[in-house]
């Protein structure tokens, strides 16, 4: 028996070809409230380690079996573009009427955006307005079909005079010193027909195609308007974003995730891959044996990657000029390494936090120990569910 009417409440759906998480929230006067969720996470294939290789009907079929057990009250879905296929950029361009700010986007994608612009679909929103005074507007940014990614060096006054060589603006000196800041985002044309396709043939209404960057930022952020980054651990890839003002500024990917771990475990101790799990999840970081034994040794080489990305991406960030990073949060399955916010703290010299997706949602209080359990996985689904909420 469903006990909220489903008109107000979304599905976050989660998935690759190997699992599928799925989140019903209901606006609950502007507040998400939980309604059901259910999950399933398929043997994967090992050896290969691939981001998403399966069948697109299989893959439909697991989120329609997932929906059925959790039974679901509502059609409406939200789903989100894998990070690594997004491509992304913040934009820093002179003030112009919208017609020719179109023009301008249009041009600087080509510069940024590896591919040509006839197989991607572009999506751009202003974020911020910087006046002539020095003072910013921040605009809270619809979120389409992005997340935003910083370059290296930022355009501004260089760009001023291209664009009207160009023909797309005519501005006075005092004019120069204006900009719009814009989050601009491109996905492949085939990509989002593929998971078009998908959600048509599981009979959901896909209202968006959202990013996991938005999503984990409505989940793990909310409204902190202080510079977080966010560190995905997932099952094959990790992503890491940068978050100043709800608006994610740097991203970046590395192919290294829990999977990663797990085959290096089965390796050094010769155990199939069930078995390695279990350790992982067992021994972790621990305060006692790390260092010690082959288990604790191999998670941390295997974690050293993921480690030199984040400090990679720290310096980055810091050599851009901005604010400092006031703290990290973690997510995804592999988060829940025993100790590993705490070994991450002491390496990186920044508070570390395990992220807790459910604190923005209503829940029954008696549902707390389970959700706890399951939370980090399901931090991109909450999201996801959160996007037309509030």
């Amino acid at each position: 028996m469903a006990f909220f009417s489903p008109s107000q409440n979304y599905l976050g759906i989660d998935f690759d070809s190997n699992s599928v998480k799925v989140v019903e929230l209901k606006n609950e006067g502007g507040r998400p409230q939980l309604v059901t969720y259910g999950y399933i996470d398929q043997e994967m294939d090992k050896a290969s380690g691939k981001k998403d290789d399966g069948d697109d009907s299989q893959t439909a079929q697991l989120i329609k079996h997932v929906c059925r057990q959790a039974k679901i009250t509502t059609t409406k879905a939200v789903t989100s573009l894998p990070a690594f296929s997004v491509f992304s950029s913040i934009l820093n361009l002179p003030t112009m009427s919208k017609k020719d700010l179109a023009s301008a986007v249009k041009w600087e994608a080509k510069k940024v955006i590896p591919m040509p612009l006839e197989e991607m679909i572009l999506d751009w929103k202003v974020v911020e307005e910087i006046s002539a005074d020095g003072t910013t507007k921040s605009v809270a940014p619809v979120a389409g079909d992005g997340e935003a990614k910083a370059k290296d060096k930022e355009n501004g006054d260089d760009n001023a005079e291209e664009y009207q060589k160009k023909g797309f603006l005519k501005i006075s000196p005092r004019a120069k010193k204006k900009y719009t800041k814009i989050l601009l985002t491109a996905a492949p044309k085939d990509l989002v027909k593929r998971y078009i396709s998908i959600f048509k043939t599981t009979g959901l209404n896909l209202l968006s195609l959202d990013t996991e960057s938005f999503a984990l930022i409505r989940s793990l952020v909310g409204n902190d308007k202080s510079s977080v980054m966010i560190v995905d651990i997932g099952s094959v890839v990790t992503n890491i974003s940068v978050v100043v003002n709800s608006i994610p500024i740097l991203n970046r990917s590395i192919d290294v995730g829990g999977l990663s771990i797990t085959k290096a475990i089965a390796a050094s101790l010769n155990v199939n891959l069930a078995r390695a799990e279990q350790f992982k999840y067992d021994i972790g970081m621990s305060q006692q044996r790390r260092g010690q034994g082959s288990v604790p040794k191999t998670i941390e080489t295997t974690l050293t990657p993921i480690v030199d990305e984040l400090r990679y991406s720290l310096n980055l960030y810091k050599n851009q000029g901005q604010a400092s990073i006031e703290k990290i949060i973690i997510t995804g399955g592999s988060s829940l390494l025993l100790n590993l916010p705490e070994y991450l703290t002491g390496l990186l010299d920044l508070r570390v936090f395990l992220g807790d997706p459910w604190a923005r949602v209503i829940y029954p209080e008696e549902l707390k120990p389970v959700l706890d359990e399951v939370g980090s996985r399901f931090s991109v689904a909450i999201g996801l569910a959160m996007r037309d909420i509030g």
